[in-house]
């Protein structure tokens, strides 16, 4: 765990420092009246997401929250994790998509909501679904909406940056190559940190994943309901999964890669019966795990880990 969190807070120091640079560089070479106005319009962008952020995703997931009476097993879950994470119970929703999923959101943990897609309701069992949830409520104790959130903000400003003296060139007049040059490095900073910010992605699933199990939660129900996750939406059309692109960090399994991820985890169900047991995670803790080129590739350009790697980490888990 505390590898993880080293990670994470490197990475992210690292983003800053690449900020910090190119700051540092624009301001030098070729003054700071343009970059100003397109760093005051990023961050009023950021803002902006911050303010309308949760409206946009409740409008998109066509969320309904639950009242005070309503499924009642739910609301205790959530209400038990929450005190098991000593954090205040967040606000408990239902989205009306078919894709089985569940996600977390809101401005600060004070303004937390748990989601649940009508898909998941039937597909998990109860242990199953909990340790879901447990996932989620991490993401709230974790703050990582709001760190990724803040993250994000770095690769806007440097497209911006590279937007401006790559076709707009230096108006100050202190040389046009000067200014190719830094909207040639902004722009590849731009690449670098938006790969950056999805391996931060990556890592809060991890962080995630394992906030559940502190919560009492056991890896091999976790393992259980990624799996079902994985199966549920490689069955779904393609249009159901195109409907909740934008959206797919929020998710605990990235529902594009499902069909994908599904030949690799079928093993891992030995006795066919639909579900990761107890001995069948424990099998796959002295298993090699080795991806193939394409599904490194595909795992450097994805919101989330690899399922398989992520199953693996949490075998190792099982035996902690």
């Amino acid at each position: 765990m505390w590898s993880l969190r080293l990670r994470m807070w490197l990475l992210t120091a690292l983003l800053f420092a690449i900020i910090y640079a190119i700051i540092s560089m624009v301001s030098y070479s070729l003054g700071i009246g343009n970059f100003y106005f397109y760093l005051i319009l990023s961050v009023v962008m950021m803002l902006v997401q911050y303010i309308l952020g949760p409206k946009l995703i409740e409008w998109s997931m066509k969320i309904r929250y639950l009242a005070p009476t309503e499924n009642q097993e739910l609301q205790s879950m959530v209400r038990s994790l929450a005190a098991s994470a000593n954090i205040p119970v967040p606000r408990i929703g239902i989205a009306q998509v078919s894709i089985p999923n569940a996600f977390a959101f809101g401005r600060t943990m004070r303004d937390g909501r748990i989601c649940v897609t009508e898909g998941i309701m039937g597909l998990l069992d109860r242990d199953e679904l909990k340790a879901v949830l447990g996932h989620e409520m991490s993401h709230i104790k974790n703050r990582d909406v709001l760190t990724i959130t803040l993250l994000s903000v770095i690769p806007i400003i440097l497209y911006r940056i590279a937007w401006q003296f790559l076709f707009f060139g230096d108006r100050r007049g202190r040389g046009q190559s000067n200014a190719m040059l830094v909207g040639l490095v902004a722009f590849i900073f731009y690449l670098l940190t938006n790969l950056l910010v999805l391996y931060a992605s990556r890592i809060r699933e991890y962080f995630a994943d394992k906030g559940s199990i502190d919560l009492g939660n056991k890896p091999s129900q976790l393992a259980s309901a990624l799996y079902k996750l994985v199966y549920g939406s490689a069955r779904m059309p393609k249009e159901a999964i195109k409907e909740t692109e934008g959206l797919k960090a929020f998710f605990v399994n990235d529902p594009s890669r499902a069909l994908a991820e599904l030949k690799d985890l079928r093993d891992l169900d030995l006795d066919k019966s639909g579900t990761i047991s107890d001995s069948e995670l424990m099998a796959l803790q002295n298993k090699n795990v080795r991806l193939g080129f394409g599904d490194r590739v595909m795992e450097i350009f994805s919101t989330h880990p690899n399922m398989l790697k992520r199953i693996k980490r949490l075998s190792e888990w099982e035996r902690a």
